[in-house]
């Protein structure tokens, strides 16, 4: 698959036939077998603690927070994410290779002290400021490599019903689990929105240190780190920080539990059945129930004492009570009971914040050519209408599509005030497909042929049942790996949608990256990398096209590498 172009064997000393990591370098690391090691082990640790076999656990997860594998992926991560050019207290970034490799012999556990969070603060929507506390890249790095062995041990126990903050579940998988519940003729009349205060910032040191499986003294060392403010270090008397990598498995694993303790404590007496159900999303969930006064007098009071053992409270102002007739808002969808009908779709202040963004970028935009606004406007309408594809939103897509026209429509408008609006539609609009009215940029020419960029319609986004994931499901039991590949596999090609080369590559390489073979996915992201650079005369073309994880991409550019394609078997794979 991979072609050098420079000869390296002189500079990799090779010992006992196998290339020798710490001097081959980063990019010699052999990533396929560093996965396949953490994976096994984690398999393990599901079995073991499926058993309650808690002792095996320990020893397991021992044993994959002191292996190489597992450092060099924690390392790997940290290195590859959002924040990876985002330094802590110590200002230091991993941004060069030998730096990584050195990183991944300085994550050791004997003398690790764990230094002060950065402290930053960040809008949120209501006018207030959430607290962010950014760790040093060390500190993240052992974060992901107990978070490798901690992770199978909280999705083996983790609610049926938990969504947020988990591996292959998302919004929609909460949706769907609402929409069971609710659907139904017989089904209950009640919901209690809840919603847990500051509950990053408030669980009990405590109750983690009791009740988390993993080394007390590493976790004690991280809640107890304290925070960086304007050059004064305040301490931590409670709370897991945000924007630790590990902070929402720890806070997932302190609200494990509710769904089941209610489930056991409400269960049907004398006939009558209460019809408490939880569907949770991080710190917001919601309860069913068959009354307001169930609700209001047992369940919430059960919900109040189940969390003040973990240092955590109800927000007043945001927990209520709701009857299905009225609706509810959840996870920016809005849920009602239309004649007996459920009907699920965004809700109002979710649509009212995308018009809002969208519009602002076209205000903020005023100069840049036609071709600029919609390559900056396209990825946005795209994102919320694929987020919203799964309920009925047909009705709202078009709402939308009209909106956002009359925005680009006064957009052109100033910027040519003196032209008629006859000429204004000649220039910036065109007719396509069946529609007459539809913002186009400036032609270009690629392969021969002439392409316009056009806005993209929400309305051309076609609505789609969900097949909601499993209760039981566990990413890292082996016995859930056929089910877990087809999901992984639907899951790109939505997100791949309407991008039809890139729908074809990922389904001839069957989502492998050739480089590391291991598989391309939303969370991994991916670089359409050409064979042959445009600049030396290749195409735009499928043939000169290939998709790699971003690292893999700089890895062929930075040990000049060539991949090339060459003869493909009838199964798609791309040979050597």
């Amino acid at each position: 698959m991979l072609k050098e172009t420079k000869q390296m064997t002189d500079e990799i000393p090779i010992s006992n036939g196998a290339v020798s990591y710490e001097a081959a370098g980063w990019y010699a690391i052999d990533w396929q077998k560093a996965h396949q090691n953490v994976k096994r082990l984690q398999a393990r640790i599901v079995k073991a603690t499926q058993e309650n076999r808690w002792g095996k656990v320990k020893a397991l997860q021992h044993l994959l927070t002191r292996s190489y594998s597992a450092k060099a992926l924690a390392v790997k991560r940290v290195t590859e994410n959002t924040g990876k050019r985002t330094s802590g207290v110590d200002k230091q970034l991993w941004d060069t290779p030998n730096r990584k490799v050195t990183a991944i012999q300085e994550l050791r556990q004997r003398g690790y002290q764990s230094a002060p969070l950065r402290r930053i603060y960040i809008p949120k929507s209501n006018g207030k400021q959430r607290p962010l506390s950014i760790p040093t890249m060390k500190d993240r790095a052992m974060q992901a490599l107990y978070l490798m062995a901690l992770e199978p041990v909280a999705e083996t126990n983790a609610d049926p019903n938990s969504y947020g903050f988990r591996k292959e579940r998302a919004t929609i998988d909460a949706v769907e689990s609402c929409f069971k519940y609710l659907s139904q003729r017989y089904a209950p009349q009640w919901i209690l929105e809840g919603d847990i205060k500051s509950c990053f910032d408030k669980i009990s040191h405590e109750w983690l240190l009791q009740h988390i499986p993993m080394e007390k003294s590493i976790l004690r060392k991280w809640l107890k780190a304290g925070f960086m403010e304007k050059g004064m270090l305040f301490p931590t008397q409670e709370g897991t920080p945000q924007g630790g990598i590990i902070s929402p498995v720890l806070a997932n694993m302190a609200l494990d539990g509710l769904e089941k303790a209610l489930k056991g404590h409400f269960t049907k007496n004398r006939g009558i059945c209460p019809k408490v159900y939880v569907v949770r999303y991080a710190d917001d969930f919601i309860v069913t129930g068959v009354s307001r006064e169930l609700l209001e007098q047992h369940v919430k009071p059960f919900i109040e004492a189940f969390l003040k053992e973990r240092g955590l409270e109800l927000s007043q102002e945001k927990t209520k009570l709701t009857s299905i007739q009225e609706g509810f808002d959840f996870l920016g969808r809005n849920f009602r009971k239309y004649n007996g009908k459920l009907i699920i779709k965004p809700s109002k202040k979710n649509f009212q914040s995308f018009l809002d963004k969208v519009k602002k970028v076209i205000k903020h935009n005023k100069a840049v050519s036609s071709a600029d606004l919609i390559a900056y406007l396209n990825p946005k309408i795209r994102g919320w209408s694929v987020f919203h594809q799964h309920t009925c939103s047909s009705k709202t897509f078009r709402t939308v599509d009209a909106q956002i026209f009359w925005a680009i429509w006064k957009w052109a408008l100033r910027r040519h005030p003196r032209k008629g609006k006859r000429w204004i539609k000649a220039k910036y609009f065109r007719p396509y497909a069946n529609r007459q009215w539809v913002f186009t940029g400036q032609a270009t020419k690629r392969d021969g042929r002439i392409i316009y960029p056009r806005i993209y319609f929400a309305s051309d986004v076609k609505i789609k049942r969900h097949i909601k994931i499993r209760g039981a499901a566990n990413p890292f039991d082996l016995t859930w790996e056929v089910y877990f590949e087809k999901r992984i596999a639907d899951k790109m090609r939505k997100a791949l949608q309407g991008r039809k080369q890139l729908i074809y590559l990922w389904n001839e390489q069957k989502g492998i990256c050739p480089i590391c073979q291991q598989r391309i996915t939303t969370e991994t992201g991916w670089h359409n990398h050409h064979i042959v650079w445009r600049v030396h005369g290749g195409k735009d073309t499928s043939d000169n096209r290939i998709l790699l994880h971003p690292d893999c991409h700089r890895k062929v550019h930075q040990l000049g590498l060539t991949v090339v394609k060459s003869r493909r078997s009838q199964s798609g794979v791309i040979e050597a």
